[in-house]
């Protein structure tokens, strides 16, 4: 029997791979750091001290499936009607078996709605089926990004052994974002599963996989979309890329879903896989958790926080996290990767920086021959690994020494040449836009060797960066444009609402001591065209669970005149 079952293990590598973002390939040449001319000053942060404990913060909480009213302070505009989505972990364990990483814990929906001047509020856990079986066992018996699910304790000393070899379960707890593909809400996460919601009930009514769809192992939680709804997406393959010798190898792949339905009852159906890029490490695909795009490319970043595959795969056998096969090897670049979206070629440019960790676009624009994105950048790549439970739960010393060895985010421009001659001068910056000091110098190998513009005032570093960007998105993705607005940092969660204007580099700040704001939601006022005409929603929360609001900002403010409380509480959110 132990045989048959290791045998089996074996034959099935290439499902675990598929299932897991892994594959077992050969390891090929890569290019290595390049250390290009690079003029921007290095932040040095400034320390914290004393900060308070968030430890109330990750804890479980009850849902509130029952309608509750808020009661609202302020005057709430007429015109904001609808309903504010907001996804976060609300359960951190299973009978004795606790959680170890903050994006472990399972899903819970939260719904604001608003009509006439009032607001209700409702909550309810995802029905996934990673939760009904974890809860079925009173254990965790689905293996989540940081932690491991343990052998079933009844089995016995072998049949716990042989369990290592059994093919894992892929879990559903998509906790990460709400999206929307052909008119329908889907709850998302990395894998390739997610959920479809009724918004209104909150209840889940299908589970999709996308690899029913499309040859791809899992998608991100940030699609970008067209004006007419057309939905754009990325994400990885594994498997044999060299048809004549059969190599096997991963790919990023560009995804196009259409923007309507055909059939009634219709999910990813019509998705395609618009263009594959082949990683430069076979073996070490870059991990990376959304993109940019314009109205002609997508631009995605590979970037040297790295999956090892063969970490991932063997994770159940060596009794680790599939998180132990993440790293950042700062010892290569990144690279830009530029894709037309109509007719899915990949440009030929290759694009570099210094090595640099981003997990969410600004926006990204074209102008004069030239592809123009905005990104949070981090130097470092490390941060994933700080996200146990354990750290953020901390206090004291230890929570300062936890926090204050974080890299923090801050707002960067690069600029993308599109059409670069083999005649183009070298060590001359090809970047014909007068407003932007980011450069792109072509090197003696036609590498192009880009630094970047600092979008921000030197105020930002005392705010602790600022990470979850948003835009009006629905009037200027895509195009040029001069505000964001997100989160600053002077915590390990995010302790403000930051808005920064990126062409005159300023900001305005909304802070309230103990208070935690969730990512900013610009909502527009009808027929405005102001860019910042509109307000912005976020869910502010507190450890002592009092006083949990929703925070309306109104346009060209940093005053926060308006509150809507919820009596019941709310937990941490992305």
């Amino acid at each position: 029997m132990f045989f048959q079952n290791f045998l089996r293990f074996f034959s099935n590598l290439s499902a675990i791979a598929g299932d897991f973002l892994s594959v077992i390939v050969h390891r090929i040449p890569v290019l290595k750091k390049y250390v290009g001319n690079s003029h921007q000053k290095e932040v040095v942060f400034s320390k914290q001290k004393n900060l308070p404990c968030i430890a109330p913060l990750l804890t479980t909480v009850e849902e509130t499936p029952q309608i509750i009213s808020a009661r609202v302070q302020g005057r709430f505009p007429k015109w904001l009607n609808g309903y504010l989505l907001r996804i976060g972990p609300g359960k951190f364990e299973f009978g004795k078996d606790r959680y170890n990483h903050w994006f472990d814990g399972m899903a819970l929906l939260h719904q604001f709605k608003m009509e006439k001047g009032t607001v209700t509020y409702r909550s309810k856990f995802l029905q996934s089926d990673t939760y009904k079986a974890n809860s079925a066992r009173d254990r965790i018996v689905i293996s989540e990004f940081g932690t491991l699910a343990l052998p079933d304790p009844c089995k016995s000393v072998f049949e716990r052994f042989m369990s290592k070899f059994e093919l894992p379960a892929m879990t559903d707890n998509t906790n990460v974002n709400y999206v929307r593909y052909k008119g329908d809400y889907y709850i998302s996460t990395e894998t390739n599963f997610m959920n479809k919601v009724d918004i209104e009930t909150l209840e889940k009514t299908e589970k999709v996989d996308w690899s029913k769809f499309i040859a791809v192992n899992g998608a991100t939680a940030h699609p970008h979309y067209d004006p007419d709804g057309t939905a754009y997406n990325m994400g990885n393959s594994y498997g044999p890329h060299d048809r004549t010798f059969y190599i096997p190898g991963s790919c990023y792949n560009v995804i196009r879903v259409p923007p309507e339905k055909e059939e009634p009852g219709e999910t990813m159906h019509g998705a395609q896989v618009i263009c594959s890029i082949v990683s430069t490490e076979r073996m070490k695909p870059s991990y990376y958790h959304s993109f940019g795009m314009t109205k002609n490319y997508i631009i995605f970043i590979e970037q040297p926080l790295k999956m090892n595959l063969w970490k991932i795969i063997t994770s159940k056998i060596r009794g680790k996290a599939f998180s132990d096969g993440i790293s950042w090897e700062p010892q290569y670049n990144t690279r830009f990767h530029v894709v037309d979206k109509h007719t899915g070629q990949l440009l030929p440019g290759m694009y570099y920086s210094k090595p640099f960790v981003t997990f969410h676009q600004i926006n990204a624009f074209e102008d004069q021959g030239c592809v123009v994105i905005d990104l949070c950048c981090q130097d470092d790549g490390r941060s994933l690994e700080v996200y146990q439970l354990q750290n953020l739960r901390k206090a004291g010393k230890g929570l300062d020494q936890v926090y204050n060895s974080v890299a923090r985010s801050f707002p960067r421009r690069f600029v993308l040449p599109l059409h670069v001659s083999l005649n183009a001068p070298e060590r001359e910056n090809l970047s014909p836009l007068s407003y932007s000091s980011a450069s792109a110098v072509k090197q003696a190998d036609g590498k192009i060797w880009c630094s970047y513009e600092n979008l921000y005032p030197e105020d930002l570093e005392e705010e602790g960066g600022v990470e979850f960007p948003q835009i009006n998105y629905g009037q200027f993705s895509g195009k040029k444009y001069n505000f964001f607005y997100g989160c600053g940092f002077r915590h390990l969660v995010g302790d403000s609402l930051i808005k920064v204007d990126v062409v005159n580099k300023t900001l305005k700040v909304w802070r309230e001591v103990g208070f935690y704001p969730s990512e900013p939601v610009f909502v527009p006022v009808p027929g405005t065209s102001e860019e910042d005409g509109g307000v912005i929603l976020s869910v502010v929360i507190t450890p002592n669970q009092v006083n949990i609001f929703l925070s309306l900002v109104r346009k060209k403010s940093s005053a926060e005149p308006l509150r809507v409380i919820c009596s019941d509480a709310v937990d941490s959110l992305f």
